[in-house]
């Protein structure tokens, strides 16, 4: 295997006797690929013990692009959603490890071990390991990990002797396949050599093959000049299009769209000189101070698809979550309605869970025929399909969207609602059940934003819960969690799970808990 020694930026050599494959080369592959093809053994050994001796070690790096990701304010603190997996700890002989680009602070840390059932705080943190980058900087997490080889070191020591332990990351690219094999550690996620089955292009070949419906459009489209050859198509077929909607193949978030209006736009022959001069007039990038110009320049580099804006008086934007375990079984997890806003509602805000009992089961299981072709194409992991339906004659018309290979914002929520309650999603009824049979809803929401929170510290907050009764009830298993805590000082921004026993019961949390902390400023 090819191997070779490098300087570390900012950090000096390598430690000694520290040798690596060379990222992306034909050894580091053969050598993750035999770390992933022996974590079935590792699955089938350990996930169905609860008492098993093992170490869970979190990487929640967002690897993406990093220009379109700083678009979102505060994107450090979104490593904080992923804290919902402390709940692993109350597996009473399992290790976490946790690390994250800076510290998270004790009084957050503490509030998750808190909602621990049965297990004692104390008990949870001698088995809690939390490491940081000291880094603030706009580089992915696993980029800051991998150039600081003694933080490397660290996480092999948090790792008790004799523990079966892999990796969870909220996606994997190259950077996490490097990490795994320097931790020599498999990743229970998608291996990156299949990460192009979840861009937007391969999603509509996909949604083809699966015989699911999806809007008129065109993938694989290169650059400007593509763009306006596929408008022009689009237009040309349906001239009662208003509409449509370009996407960078590795978007995210609805961050790498753009919308263009066809408003003002001739029939006939002159409509590819009117699209042509009034291209630039006519596109609105999504992502906040991203220019048309700085769009297209991702684009090109991204590559992507054109495809219609779909219309509707009556129009949701459900998505449908599913895991392939190591043995090659799918489950479909859950159903989420969507949350949109920004430009033409492409930005994911919230979810309300589960999705409407008008479609949650059809696109449950639609979506699982796309689970099932991923998982013979080798996909591993938590992923979620998403759609937009339309209310057509009486009759909801569900269209395929696009594929997500990651964790998503729909995870945590849902993560928090099943360690707290030890429930079940039944796809067929779309219905969630609690292990006693109650049935639960949730409303949750990334984007708590208000400028009279900026200066709250995560103290502040906590003060705040208690003072107004703003918890999580064990007893009546229903209530408010708090996610994206480190954001709320600097940013004026939230994230919130509201669990109820119906949707007016989830709205009347969400409803109480923004009226009290609206009542308290910084």
């Amino acid at each position: 295997m090819e191997l070779y020694t490098e300087t570390i930026k900012n950090n000096g050599p390598i430690l000694a006797g520290e040798s690596h494959l060379l990222p992306g080369s034909p050894g580091e592959i053969e050598q993750f690929k035999l770390l992933q093809s022996n974590f079935r053994a590792q699955f089938e050994a350990v996930f169905p013990d609860p008492f098993a001796p093992k170490t869970v070690v979190i990487i929640p790096s967002l690897s993406l692009d990093q220009e379109i990701l700083s678009k979102i304010n505060g994107h450090v603190f979104y490593e904080e959603r992923m804290l919902c997996l402390l709940m692993l700890l109350r597996m009473p002989n399992t290790h976490v490890v946790f690390v994250s680009s800076v510290p998270i602070d004790p009084v957050i840390v503490d509030y998750y071990l808190h909602l621990l059932p049965g297990i004692t705080g104390y008990h949870a943190r001698q088995r809690l390991h939390l490491l940081s980058c000291y880094d603030s900087g706009h580089s992915a997490l696993t980029q800051k990990i991998l150039d600081r080889p003694r933080l490397i070191q660290r996480i092999k020591s948090a790792i008790p002797v004799g523990h079966i332990a892999h990796l969870a990351c909220f996606n994997v690219t190259e950077l996490e396949r490097t990490l795994a094999v320097r931790l020599n550690l498999p990743i229970y996620g998608c291996d990156p050599d299949l990460y192009s089955w979840g861009t937007k292009s391969r999603s509509r070949q996909i949604f083809r093959e699966c015989n699911l419906k999806l809007p008129d459009g065109f993938e694989d489209i290169k650059n400007e000049a593509g763009i306006i050859d596929a408008l022009v198509a689009l237009k040309s077929k349906k001239p009662q299009l208003k509409k449509a909607v370009i996407k960078i193949d590795e978007g995210f978030s609805g961050e790498g769209n753009a919308i263009f209006s066809y408003a003002g736009a001739p029939e006939g022959d002159g409509l590819r000189e009117w699209v042509s001069n009034h291209f630039y007039d006519q596109v609105k990038v999504v992502a906040n101070d991203m220019s048309v110009h700085t769009f297209l320049s991702k684009f090109e580099e991204m590559q992507g698809i054109v495809e219609e804006f779909l219309e509707g008086e009556i129009k949701t934007s459900p998505s449908a979550q599913y895991r392939i375990n190591p043995v090659g079984h799918v489950d479909v997890i859950s159903t989420h309605d969507q949350r949109l806003g920004g430009e033409s509602g492409q930005v994911f805000l919230g979810a309300d869970f589960p999705a409407s009992p008008e479609y949650s089961a059809d696109i449950g299981l639609s979506g699982k025929r796309v689970a099932e072709f991923l998982r013979d194409k080798g996909v591993l992991g938590r992923f979620a399909v998403d759609f937009l339906s339309v209310k057509e004659n009486g009759t909801w018309q569900n269209y395929a969207i696009e594929i997500n290979l990651r964790k998503g914002g729909t995870t945590h929520p849902f993560l928090m609602l099943q360690f707290l309650t030890d429930g079940t999603y039944n796809a067929e009824t779309g219905v969630y059940q609690t292990a006693n049979g109650q049935v639960r809803y949730y409303h949750s929401t990334d984007n708590l934003c208000d400028e009279k929170y900026r200066g709250l510290t995560p103290h502040d907050l906590i003060d705040i819960a208690i003072s107004n009764d703003l918890h999580f009830d064990a007893t009546h298993q229903e209530g408010v969690m708090f996610h994206l805590i480190g954001a709320l000082s600097q940013f004026g921004k939230l994230g919130i799970v509201c669990i109820g026993t119906s949707p007016e019961r989830t709205q009347g949390i969400y409803d109480d808990t923004v009226k009290a902390l609206n009542k308290c400023q910084a």
